[in-house]
């Protein structure tokens, strides 16, 4: 294994050209899988740019719209990382309104928003249709491993230590989850791109 230190600008170029190369025509479905200490939608929506910049229409997810509702989702306390792990993402969901329509022979008709977790109500954004040649980027944590169906993962990977340092005090009770998730997971092991970034000023590809 080597590490090779990247700026976000040239790593967000590289994803871009490497979307373009491998998927010259068709829509792209794009996981940016990462803590929430890693910063994802940050990568996700610097890599916005770069994908229209290339002629490649870029729609933004988060899965974050896309939680269970509150009597699904906090049925065990506000603060249960077993829930939080195995029972706060609306897979189904994520699925059936996002990543099915905009794969191959999809309607590509989606919705990028579909809960309010803040008021805990259906979101009520309309359907859009995506254009054939969109790239479709969905960031949060916990997005690997469970067969949601992407076309290429980004993984941002954190130590132990710096997960730590890194997360908010409101919301170090999900680390046992997010460990359990590296450990369980191992999304570092098979995610299409890993980047580390224990300190976010210096982020590194990791290479195989």
């Amino acid at each position: 294994m080597q590490v090779r230190p990247v700026s976000i600008g040239s790593l967000v170029e590289q994803l871009a050209d490497r979307v373009v190369a491998e998927w010259p025509q068709g829509r792209v479905r794009v996981a940016v899988d990462g803590a929430d200490a890693a910063e994802p939608g940050a990568l996700a929506d610097a890599l916005a740019d770069p994908l229209r910049v290339r002629g490649r229409p870029a729609v933004r997810v988060r899965a974050g719209d896309f939680l269970r509702p509150a009597s699904t989702r906090l049925e065990f306390g506000r603060t249960n990382p077993e829930s939080y792990y195995q029972g706060w993402l609306d897979e189904a969901g994520l699925r059936r309104e996002v990543l099915d329509p905009a794969g191959p022979g999809g309607s590509g008709r989606v919705v990028t928003r579909l809960w309010d977790a803040v008021i805990d109500r259906a979101a009520r954004e309309p359907y859009r249709e995506l254009p054939g040649n969109a790239v479709v980027i969905v960031d949060g944590p916990l997005l690997l491993g469970a067969g949601l169906p992407f076309d290429l993962t980004v993984h941002l990977e954190l130590s132990q230590a710096a997960l730590l340092r890194r997360t908010a005090g409101a919301d170090r009770w999900t680390l046992p989850a997010l460990e359990r998730y590296r450990d369980e997971v191992g999304p570092a092991g098979f995610a299409d791109v890993v980047v580390r970034l224990d300190d976010p000023r210096r982020p590194a590809l990791v290479l195989t």
